[in-house]
C-alpha cells in the first residue's frame, strides 16, 4: 500500500490479529518487568522497560495501520519504535555485565576496564540508536528518494549495533573464562566444586549470551532485509518480521522475566561482602592469563 506521494508503505495488508496479539503479549511481559523493577530497585533494567513500551506502542500502531494503510504517521511510529526497542535492550545488557564484574570484585579479569565497559558499549548503543532513529525518520518522510537514503542510514546503525555487540560478547566470554578458571575449592562448595554464588553468576552470564544471540540474529535479519531494498523478498513478506524480529524479542523479554538480574544481584550482593577470596582468586588468575 502506498501513500499519496507514491511511497510504498506496505507490500501487504498488515495483519491485525498478529499486531494485536504481540501488542498484548509485550504489554504483559513489560508490565511484569516494571513490577520487578519497582520491587527490586534494579535501575539497570530501566532502558529495557522503555524498550518494552516501545514494542507495545509500535505494534499498537501497526494494528491501527490495518485500517489506515496509507497513514505515514502510523507507519513512521511503528517502524521507529519496533526498530529501536532492541537498542534499549542492549543498553541494559551492557550494564548488567558491568555490574556483574563489579559485584564479583573481578575487575582485573575483564579485558575492558569495568569502569569504562558500560560507558564504551552504551556509547556505541547510543550511536546505533541515533543512526537507526535518523534513518527511520528519513525513510518515513514520504518520498522514494528519502526511502533509499533512510535505508542506508539504518543499515549503518545496524552495522554499528552488530559490531559493538560482537565485541561485547567476546569481552563477556573472555571474562567468563578467566573467572571460571580463577575458582578454587573453598569451605562453602557443593559437589560440582563451585560456590553457590558462582553457579548463580555462571547462569546469569549464560542468560546474557542467550539474549545477546537473539539480538544478533534479529539485527542480522534486519540488515539483510534493508539491504535487499523495499522491493526485496524479506520486506515484502510480513511473516519474516514476526518470526525473526518480533518473536525473538518477545522471547528475550520473557527470558529476562524468568531470570531477572535482580534475582542474582540481590541474593548475591550480601554474600559477596566477604570478597577477599574472590579478589585473591582474581590475582591468581591474572598471573596465569
Amino acid at each position: 500500500m502506498s501513500s499519496n506521494n507514491g511511497f510504498v508503505l506496505y507490500h501487504y495488508e498488515p495483519s491485525l490479529a498478529a499486531a494485536i496479539l504481540f501488542s498484548v503479549l509485550f504489554s504483559i511481559t513489560t508490565l511484569l518487568h516494571l513490577y520487578q523493577r519497582v520491587k527490586s530497585g534494579s535501575t539497570c533494567m530501566n532502558p529495557f522497560i522503555v524498550g518494552g513500551f516501545f514494542q507495545v506502542t509500535g505494534y499498537g500502531c501497526r494494528a491501527a495501520s490495518h485500517f489506515f494503510e496509507t497513514s505515514t504517521t502510523l507507519y513512521a511510529i511503528q517502524t521507529l519504535l519496533v526498530l529501536l526497542a532492541p537498542t534499549l535492550y542492549a543498553a541494559s545488557i551492557y550494564m548488567i555485565l558491568g555490574r556483574t564484574i563489579q559485584f564479583l570484585h573481578a575487575e582485573r579479569l575483564s579485558p575492558v576496564p569495568a569502569k569504562w565497559m558500560t560507558k564504551i558499549f552504551v556509547a556505541g548503543d547510543i550511536l546505533s540508536f541515533i543512526l537507526q532513529g535518523a534513518g527511520g525518520g528519513v525513510m518515513s518522510s514520504g518520498s522514494v528518494n528519502s526511502q533509499d537514503i533512510g535505508t542506508y542510514i539504518i543499515i549503518a546503525g545496524l552495522a554499528v549495533q552488530l559490531l559493538f555487540f560482537g565485541v561485547f560478547v567476546s569481552v563477556a566470554c573472555v571474562f567468563h573464562f578467566r573467572f571460571s578458571n580463577s575458582q578454587t575449592a573453598g569451605t562453602d562448595v557443593n559437589a560440582s566444586g563451585k560456590a553457590p554464588w558462582v553457579r548463580s553468576w555462571n547462569a546469569l552470564l549464560w542468560v546474557l549470551y542467550l539474549v545477546s544471540g537473539l539480538i544478533l540474529i534479529r539485527s542480522a535479519f534486519r540488515m539483510v532485509e534493508f539491504a535487499q531494498g523495499f522491493d526485496g523478498y524479506l520486506i515484502g513478506h510480513e511473516i519474516f518480521m514476526y518470526v525473526l524480529d518480533t518473536a525473538l524479542m518477545f522471547v528475550l523479554m520473557v527470558v529476562m522475566n524468568g531470570f531477572h538480574p535482580s534475582g542474582v544481584l540481590g541474593r548475591v550482593k550480601g554474600e559477596l561482602v566477604d570478597c577477599e577470596m574472590l579478589v585473591s582468586q582474581g590475582r591468581d588468575a591474572e598471573r596465569r592469563v
